[in-house]
């Protein structure tokens, strides 16, 4: 049983982990996942755990129980009737109270149950003694108890109807040639009872510490798990028929338990890059979590990271494709394409990148307007809202002039050709600002490519790794604004030497 502080960390942890229970019991080494389940409902129902357990109360009262019995009694003696009768209790449970108060009247059927089968050992042992008898064979099967056919079916299945079944010396036999030629049978067939006995047990061994099934190929194994069988039954056999039978060089064998014996050297980094990939939203990849490392001090390399997420199943998401798209037509001029796919800014202030991305949720469809720095991918202000209107996009853009306080900084803007840029009061807000305009051009989403990469990560990492059922527009509004608040001030980035876009500018003096 465990105690209060076990279960209560056990919750903790497993709330803090996502309600990973895999991931949980891995690093308690404890309990089972029912038992993990359970402890959880009860925290989530009582906002505690009881400090010891309860016992619960019988379901049953000794009078039910007296008066099930006595009616089984006085009415036939059936237990189908009375639990019909009464509508309680199971009938498994009905006869246990029989045996308990009235146990002379239960009606019992005696009969001869079929006879279990002989365990492999005891063939082998049953064949080696018909094959080197001394006597007859009746006798040997009248000593293990069983029928003379049924021992020389054993015989047949082990070694097959072409060995002999007596290997025994006659007085008949006047020359010592064929004398010499039995014992070698004799000796031979003792040496293929061995080998099947050691076949048998590496299967049994397989079966019981790695969890095989009986027909699984020995050979298939790791050298790990062979180390381990090898580990259960060198008391019984030889080390170099271990390996032989394994397939096993002598030196892996020793290589294996050299590395069991020092443990996992990695159990702290494993822990760290759990912690790490569960805060920041599930997405970081192998490069991203060895940046964090190393800013933890925990140095490892990229392909140690690798293999750790593997084991610990940590996958980051994929890209998908996206779906909205706000071309609508030629409503106005469109400027020249001035930035030309050249997202790289020398400082910051210099091209500024914007666009509308679309999420469906069942509550509803929500946009997200963005402007973000080519200098460092900085989202120098963004909006959020149910309607891919004007507005969105105005409002945007005024919360990003806020941000320019040096008269000298006068970005280029580029967007797509969707109308929203290219209608009156966007126009005049550029103008007033002076900044200066660029577009992409006609159905080409690759002349807005940073823009559409933030899309990208802002999706795999935030939108498609959850479930959005449950949640109104307002919550997911309030989701996406903190992952970009997130995005701007811890999301790392290994461009800027795995600094976040807000860390980097303090880093250069640009901001406080």
């Amino acid at each position: 049983m465990y105690s209060y502080e076990d279960r209560i960390r056990a919750v903790t942890l497993d709330i803090k982990l996502g309600k990973r229970t895999g991931a949980t019991i891995r690093q308690l080494g404890y309990p089972t996942k029912n038992s993990l389940k359970s402890w959880h409902e009860e925290y989530e129902r009582r906002l505690d755990l009881l400090s010891g357990y309860v016992r619960s109360k019988p379901k049953y009262s000794q009078i039910q129980k007296e008066q099930a019995v006595k009616h089984y009694a006085e009415h036939g003696r059936c237990i189908a009737s009375t639990v019909k009768a009464l509508g309680y209790p199971c009938r498994d449970l009905l006869r246990a109270w029989i045996d308990e108060l009235d146990p002379d009247s239960r009606q019992r059927v005696v009969g001869r149950a079929v006879s279990a089968p002989r365990p492999p050992q005891m063939k082998k042992q049953a064949v080696l003694e018909l094959c080197t008898r001394e006597g007859s064979a009746q006798a040997v099967a009248q000593k293990l108890g069983v029928s003379r056919p049924t021992l020389y079916n054993w015989k047949n299945q082990l070694l097959g109807r072409e060995a002999p079944a007596s290997m025994k010396q006659t007085n008949q036999s006047p020359h010592a040639q064929e004398r010499d030629e039995l014992e070698r049978q004799v000796e031979a067939l003792r040496r293929e009872v061995r080998q099947l006995r050691l076949e048998q047990d590496l299967l049994n061994k397989a079966n019981e510490l790695l969890k095989k099934g009986l027909g699984v190929d020995l050979q298939l194994l790791s050298n790990r798990e062979k180390t381990l069988l090898i580990d259960a039954l060198k008391e019984h056999y030889g080390l170099p028929k271990l390996l032989g039978q394994l397939g096993l060089a002598r030196s892996s064998y020793f290589y294996h338990r050299a590395r069991a014996a020092v443990g996992d050297r990695y159990l702290c980094a494993r822990r760290a890059i759990t912690d790490i990939f569960e805060s920041d939203h599930r997405c970081y990849g192998y490069r991203r979590l060895q940046a964090s490392l190393t800013r933890q001090q925990v140095n490892i390399s990229e392909k140690v990271v690798q293999r750790l997420m593997r084991q610990e199943r940590l996958v980051a998401p994929k890209s998908k494709k996206r779906r909205y798209a706000s071309y609508q037509g030629e409503i106005s001029p469109a400027p020249e394409n001035i930035i030309n796919r050249d997202f790289q800014a020398a400082a910051s202030n210099e091209k500024w990148l914007t666009d509308i991305t679309e999420f469906q949720i069942p509550g509803g469809k929500v946009y997200l307007s963005p402007i973000i720095d080519c200098f460092d991918g900085m989202v120098m202000s963004w909006t959020i809202g149910t309607s891919p209107d004007a507005e969105l996009v105005n409002t945007m853009l005024d919360a990003a002039i806020e941000t320019v306080t040096d008269t000298a900084d006068r970005p280029v803007v580029h967007s797509d050709r969707g109308g929203h840029y290219r209608r009156p009061g966007w126009i005049s807000r550029m103008r007033d600002a002076n900044f200066t305009r660029s577009m992409s051009r006609k159905a080409c989403s690759p002349d807005n490519a940073a823009c559409e990469g933030f899309f990208g990560w802002l999706k795999n990492e935030l939108f498609y790794p959850q479930d959005w059922k449950s949640v109104t527009l307002a919550q997911f509004i309030e989701a996406v604004d903190n992952y970009s608040r997130w995005y701007n001030e811890k999301r790392i980035k290994i461009s800027l030497w795995a600094l976040s876009p807000i860390e980097y500018r303090v880093s250069l003096g640009l901001a406080a």
